[in-house]
């Protein structure tokens, strides 16, 4: 399927930007014949490649990802969507399996990414599984762990100093010179097409009810503008009535989305320990702000202390994450205290990453 830059209109069959510097989409947005769900057959067993006929890219890659669980929190009165629950333990393999995916489809012989980690774990995993060779940019102080897990896939791994931007020039760079294939997290719309099946799962587990309120980590957006557009297809197929409210929580320090929406308001002092989400200049930016108020929703910023502290409380409650999943129920608080979530509002808080990978 091809791509389409959504701001100057110029179509691709494949590039990983436009000329213009904006990020693609696909040109097409699949969406199935039904308009009333209950009449498909649907099988979690097939995991999020059970909703293929939203997806614009075909199986070709796969670990067994997807339908994880949706469970009651009572002490945040909130039910939890587990996304640590995957092969790799983040919710990054929704969009591997689908930019791996679409990498085989488009006859690609090596692939490069960079990440603080979990994606970088998830494309090196997922590109192995594909039989591709794989190259991984990562900060120079990434967590062991997480480094670990893509050496052991066999990828290559390019460790470079400075901030989390200067590894992502490092990795284009690279692509421009033709070492390989951008499988980004941040820029392919391969990898939004998997990480939008969360919110198909979500309205699946829901008897097909839209929450009130998505509460989500917000970095580069992977997984807020993935379920922006999963949620808006099945508003636009007709299997749910309305978008639920999504709201962001970004690491304090690191929050150009709290900052454009709330005058530069930002917590005092860098949040150091959600080191998924320290980006300070994502490229999916307008689409996000987009995403944001079409649905009614909103981005704050989370401190480090009250994310170390609602880290220790999942732990407590059996929750075990790792440190940057805490900033959404952090930050589900306080919007419970400006009003922006009402005490009657059903309320959705995806975690995003296993404690095991800290």
């Amino acid at each position: 399927m091809s791509l389409r830059c959504p701001g100057c209109g110029k179509t691709y069959e494949d590039r990983w930007r436009c000329c213009c510097g904006e990020p693609l989409r696909f040109e097409e947005r699949p969406l199935p014949s039904v308009t009333d769900p209950t009449e498909t057959e649907l099988d979690p067993r097939e995991g999020l490649w059970t909703f293929s006929e939203f997806l614009p890219v075909e199986r070709r890659v796969s670990l067994g990802e997807g339908y994880s669980p949706l469970v009651d929190a009572p002490a945040w009165d909130a039910a939890f969507k587990l996304e640590y629950v995957f092969p790799t333990g983040s919710f990054k393999d929704r969009g591997a399996t689908t930019i791996l995916s679409r990498a085989l489809e488009v006859g690609a012989d090596r692939v490069i990414d960079d990440s603080s980690g979990n994606a970088g774990a998830a494309i090196a995993t997922y590109a192995a599984r594909a039989g591709l060779p794989a190259e991984i940019y990562v900060p120079a102080d990434v967590k062991e762990a997480k480094l670990r897990a893509i050496r052991r896939s066999g990828a290559d791994i390019v460790r470079v100093e400075g901030a989390r931007e200067d590894v992502t020039d490092a990795c284009v760079d690279a692509v421009e010179a033709g070492k390989g294939w951008y499988a980004s997290h941040a820029w392919n719309p391969a990898f939004f097409a998997g990480t939008a099946t969360m919110a198909h799962e979500i309205a699946h587990q829901r008897d097909w009810s839209a929450p009130d309120a998505v509460v989500m980590p917000l970095g580069h957006g992977t997984m807020f503008l993935g379920a922006y557009r999963g949620f808006r297809q099945l508003l636009d197929a007709g299997w749910i009535d309305r978008l639920p409210k999504l709201l962001g929580a970004q690491a304090a320090g690191y929050a150009p989305i709290a900052a454009t929406l709330h005058d530069g308001a930002d917590a005092s002092s860098d949040n150091g320990i959600a080191d998924g989400i320290r980006i300070r200049e994502p490229v999916q930016k307008t689409a996000i702000l987009g995403a944001i108020e079409e649905s009614g929703g909103d981005a704050i910023a989370v401190s480090e202390s009250d994310t170390a502290t609602e880290l220790d409380r999942l732990h407590e409650a059996g929750f075990y994450t790792e440190s940057t999943c805490a900033v959404a129920p952090a930050a589900l608080r306080t919007y419970r205290e400006r009003g922006v979530v009402e005490p009657d509002d059903d309320v959705v808080v995806p975690l995003s990453g296993s404690g095991l990978k800290q």
